[in-house]
């Protein structure tokens, strides 16, 4: 079969799946996703090393296919050399929130999902000793996710996927004020109770 002929059965399985058994479904879960992160902008012209972070996202689900998610979250970029010094971090944390989409592939338990949300975070800049040089206080911005969700057993599952974060803060280092245009994608993994 070819690739087109694939993603065409692909897409009406989709077009034409049924709820599966997702109105007999819990409605809460917990999930705590981890990955890597790779930055797609230079904050303050500063070079970010390939980051790390992590997230915990309570969900709701208030229709068949639809739901909210809220939730902290985590994330760590070293610099060789910045404006603001050798060898610091750049680490965001903060809360997310926003809405799900679920749906699953045709009448397969494996479900993809796409998410739009905000973001309610601050970076602190760290030097080599661990010593916050700023803090540009929390700020609103946003993010977009999608994966697959994989059954693993009786309400849990696996969530690998991608989400992109933008932020966008002032960071103030001995007197001089510089804009940081974070930006990044994340491949992550998630574990996900529902209950």
């Amino acid at each position: 079969m070819s690739t087109k002929g694939l993603f065409t059965l692909l897409f009406l399985a989709v077009l034409t799946g049924s709820t599966y058994a997702q109105e007999n479904e819990k409605r809460f879960g917990f999930e705590l996703n981890s990955g890597v992160s790779v930055a797609t902008q230079k904050p303050g012209g500063t070079s970010l090393n390939t980051g790390f972070g992590f997230e915990g996202i309570l969900h709701y689900r208030f229709m068949p296919h639809l739901g909210a998610y809220a939730g902290w979250g985590w994330n760590r970029f070293g610099a060789d050399e910045s404006f603001a010094g050798n060898e610091v971090d750049f680490e965001e944390t903060g809360y997310v929130f926003g809405f799900q989409f679920r749906h699953p592939f045709g009448n397969s338990p494996v479900h993809y999902f796409v998410r739009a949300g905000g973001l309610y975070n601050h970076i602190e800049i760290e030097n080599s000793d661990g010593e916050i040089i700023n803090d540009t206080g929390h700020g609103l911005g946003w993010q977009l996710a999608g994966g697959i969700d994989l059954p693993i057993g009786t309400n849990w599952s696996l969530t690998p996927g991608v989400k992109f974060n933008v932020l966008n803060r002032d960071a103030e280092v001995e007197g001089v004020r510089t804009e940081l245009n974070f930006q990044y994608v994340s491949v992550r993994i998630g574990l996900v109770k529902r209950f």
